[in-house]
């Protein structure tokens, strides 16, 4: 099974290295992985995708509250949440098939970021289905680049509350 996993760390040079060599050095395989700031400077929320079942992902959540520089760890996939992702893709553009990519640009509410006399390059926010369906449909035209953010994902509802100091949660 699939798992988005939330980590809140302290913004510290090393913390992404030793999240990633946690997950390596027990074989377990990282999707997808995507970083930033929050609000308060010195954290910053990881979120991953990964796979496996519930015993495994149990323990790597386990694992990684234990690391120094981790502050709350939360597995969105039992949860209600949100989850995004961005993509740019470059496509074959002749004249006889621009029309044709803008169309399909709007349908996906995506927007032209670049355009040469060769190419175009699309941009699109959506979560993985909607990504996938405009790959799909973009593919027959020409795909000659695909740029991907990875997911970044957040509860709903309730406010997530972190600061610099560590939380004692254990969701």
């Amino acid at each position: 099974m699939r798992h988005t996993i939330s980590v809140f760390v302290e913004n510290k040079f090393g913390v992404l290295a030793r999240i990633a060599s946690l997950f390596s050095a027990r074989g377990y395989n990282i999707d997808s992985l995507s970083v930033g700031e929050t609000v308060d400077p010195s954290v910053s929320r990881i979120t991953i995708l990964t796979h496996g079942d519930d015993q495994i992902i149990e323990q790597v959540i386990k694992q990684l509250r234990r690391l120094v520089d981790v502050i709350k760890v939360s597995d969105l996939t039992q949860s209600d949440y949100v989850e995004r992702e961005m993509v740019m893709i470059k496509v074959d553009a002749p004249q006889s098939h621009r029309a044709e990519i803008l169309r399909i640009s709007d349908i996906f509410r995506g927007k032209i970021v670049d355009v040469n006399p060769r190419n175009m390059t699309v941009e699109v926010t959506g979560d993985e289905g909607k990504i996938n369906a405009l790959i799909d449909l973009l593919r027959p035209i020409g795909i000659k680049e695909i740029a991907r953010t990875g997911k970044v994902a957040m509860s709903r509802g309730k406010q997530e509350k972190t600061t610099g100091a560590r939380s004692q949660d254990a969701e």
